[in-house]
């Protein structure tokens, strides 16, 4: 059997082929190009893509699904520039979806992050999807302290006016006084710290006497628990007694005292109206009169009578009564 040699030259020539392409294969994996898997080529136009370079990731909620491949500008619009994806799985891109240029760092790295969509029309490969551009970390940050530096700003500015207006302030006089001042302080001090002092030397002294006060107001309470039984049932007593009153016949006081006063009302009607003996004596002027005329009468009288006792009474030693200018009874005797 003849046996088949290959030649040196046919040696040389395939293990330089295979060199070459295990050379591609592996520069493009090093890049994240995996020519041996299946791949989809996306578009996205920005306005600027600063900071943007081949090879960066393509992520879609935080996972990498992919990376840009070419950057290039727009034949048709020279202030377009255009980004090519290479997606190397099998994820499906809703047409409705963002393609967000944002930084990854604080150095100023970008990467594309592929906001999904929620239509149910998916991209094919070689379309382009929607753009956006995110705040870098340096400009959020910038954003979040521009407005802090403004405030310093006018804070510093606040207290250099303050400064100056206490440096116009405290002049020699205000300082003199202010001195002043802080030496009343001091005395103040001083004699609040002699009070308690004072205070304290007064309760040393004392401490006997408040140690018997409060042994005494610890007995009054201790009196007061041992006798709570005693206590209730006073209470209880007093609340039986005014219950007791309150039950008491005070509807019939009451409308007795009422048909009182009403009596009394007619009576103080009728004397006004000059109705019975009072009423008449009270309102009946002429009546009056001749009460006070006889009155005045018989004054004069029992005047008489006292002073000229002979001219209406004469005794008898004979036992004869003489007649008398003024008839007088037994009873006037």
């Amino acid at each position: 059997m003849k046996t088949f040699k290959l030649s040196r030259e046919l040696k040389i020539g395939i293990t330089t082929i295979i060199t070459i392409v295990a050379f591609i294969l592996g520069f493009n994996y090093l890049k994240g190009t995996d020519l041996l898997t299946k791949h989809r080529t996306f578009y996205v136009k920005y306005q600027n893509v600063s900071g943007l370079m081949k090879g960066n990731s393509v992520t879609s909620s935080g996972l990498t699904i992919g990376q840009v491949d070419d950057i290039f500008f727009s034949k048709s619009n020279n202030s377009e520039v255009i980004v090519e994806l290479i997606i190397s799985n099998d994820l499906e891109i809703p047409d409705n979806s963002f393609a967000r240029l944002l930084s990854s760092d604080l150095l100023g790295s970008k990467v594309i992050e592929i906001d999904l969509g929620d239509s149910k029309t998916y991209l094919s490969s070689r379309d382009t999807i929607r753009s956006d551009i995110a705040m870098s970390l340096q400009e959020e940050v910038n954003q979040m302290v521009q407005p802090i530096l403004k405030k310093a700003g006018s804070m510093m500015s606040s207290i250099d006016t303050v400064i100056t207006a206490v440096g116009l302030v405290l002049d020699v006089k205000t300082r003199a006084n202010l001195m002043t001042s802080i030496e009343s302080l001091k005395n103040t001090l001083a004699n609040i710290e002699n009070i308690a002092y004072s205070a304290d030397t007064l309760m040393k002294a004392e401490s006997n006497r408040l140690a018997g006060i409060f042994a005494n107001v610890e007995s009054i309470t201790s009196n007061l628990k041992q006798n709570n039984d005693e206590l209730t049932r006073i209470i209880s007593n007093a609340a039986t007694i005014t219950d007791t009153i309150a039950k008491f016949k005070l509807s019939t006081t009451l409308s007795n005292l009422e048909r009182s006063i009403n009596n009394l009302t007619a009576t103080s009607d009728k004397i006004s109206r000059g109705e019975g003996n009072i009423g008449l004596l009270l309102n009946d002027d002429k009546l009056y009169n001749e009460l006070e005329a006889s009155s005045k009468q018989l004054d004069l009288l029992l005047q008489d009578i006292r002073l000229n006792p002979k001219r209406y009474v004469h005794f008898s030693i004979f036992g004869k009564t003489p007649k008398s200018s003024f008839p007088v009874s037994s009873d006037t005797l």
